[in-house]
């Protein structure tokens, strides 16, 4: 059976982290607390960036930022004393133990169209460099966007039937509630399976069965390799690795196959653009997408730095795990800037992780 209290458990969530992003920045708390929480810097995280859609069933609207607000955080980081900097310029830091002026590196996941459309433009206007993590199946037209997937399959039905626990059972979808419902519990249900290729072949089941065109999805977001290459040759833009198959590489079993799919994705980027990268990002990359394992393997491989999705901001203490580096999300669900000002400033992730500096476990 699917919980069906999930959804009220993610809105329940939502209300919590939004009250107490409010409560730090009406309070004046995360000014005072900066110099403990600060730390020396952060990393941004960003997926997509485009015009807000119509349409009160999107599920994955905590992926996507408007143009608008975009260009507000630019505007706001120029002006700054912080110093918007590269992965390469941070990696120096950390190895030279550089730390006279608190800096930024702002970074997108997955190599969506829109960032291309939208985000660059903004980025150049302001002078700003970034990242962009890369994984190699979504320009390949090979990719499997399974929770955009997901999505698919239930805004365009009323009924949806698909085994669970061995199981066959049948969910309504037909009101907006039930809709929302139905997508948090078959994604928490996803979530925990234990390997990849169960999450994968469940969600292309649903996608047989409801007509939803899995690679149609890729070929419609993601950047092809021309594009890629296009935004690589600027000096503003650093291309990163980000696996072939995006995915979460601690349900995969097999040691050499995690290492496969980080090494060949470097592999193929230089063959593509002519620019071996040297940055990592774990795909999904909570505590449960990427240990230990792959905090090791991708230092093994030789990489300057890997990110994940962990939240924090960064401490002297990073350089010993720079493999591991903690990320702040720029959430589609918060779009406000002062409360990228309160996550910036560590208040907030501060209390998230129990006052904890460096979170590598």
């Amino acid at each position: 059976m699917l919980a069906p209290w999930t959804a009220n458990l993610v809105d329940m969530k939502k209300t919590i982290i939004r009250t107490g992003l409010e409560t730090l920045y009406f309070s004046g708390l995360h000014h005072w607390m900066r110099p403990l929480t600060g730390g020396v810097g952060s990393i941004l995280m960003l997926h997509h960036v485009r015009p807000a859609r119509k349409g009160a069933f999107q599920p994955n609207r905590l992926l996507e930022v408007t143009p608008s607000f975009l260009e507000g955080l630019l505007r706001r980081l120029k002006r700054s004393r912080l110093d918007v900097i590269t992965l390469d310029e941070m990696y120096r830091r950390f190895i030279e133990n550089d730390f006279k002026r608190r800096f930024v590196c702002i970074t997108f996941d997955d190599g969506y169209k829109d960032t291309a459309q939208y985000a660059h433009p903004l980025l150049k206007k302001y002078e700003l460099p970034y990242a962009l993590y890369i994984p190699t199946s979504f320009p390949d037209r090979l990719g499997e966007l399974w929770w955009l997937a997901l999505e698919a399959v239930i805004a365009q039905n009323s009924r949806i039937g698909m085994l669970v626990n061995g199981e066959h059972e049948y969910f309504e979808a037909r009101t907006l509630r039930e809709k929302r419902e139905l997508y948090d519990g078959i994604y928490q249900y996803l979530r925990s399976m234990k390997t990849e290729e169960e999450v994968r072949k469940t969600v292309r089941d649903l996608a047989a069965t409801y007509h939803v065109d899995i690679p149609q999805l890729c070929r419609d977001l993601c950047m092809d390799w021309e594009e890629i290459g296009q935004l690589a040759e600027d000096p503003l833009v650093t291309i990163g690795a980000h696996t072939v198959n995006h995915m979460m590489l601690t349900k995969v079993l097999s040691e050499a196959t995690v290492r496969a799919e980080i090494d060949m994705s470097r592999s193929v980027i230089e063959a593509a653009i002519g620019k071996r990268p040297e940055h990592l990002a774990y795909p999904v990359g909570d505590v449960t997408s990427a240990g230990p394992r792959e905090f090791r393997i991708a230092r093994e491989l030789g990489f300057k730095t890997a990110v994940t999705t962990r939240p924090g901001v960064l401490f002297p203490a990073h350089a010993e795990h720079l493999t591991a580096l903690p990320r702040i999300s720029v959430n589609g669900e918060y779009q406000k800037q002062r409360y990228v000002k309160v996550l910036m400033s560590g208040a907030g992730t501060a209390l998230w992780n129990r006052f904890k500096r460096v979170n590598v476990g």
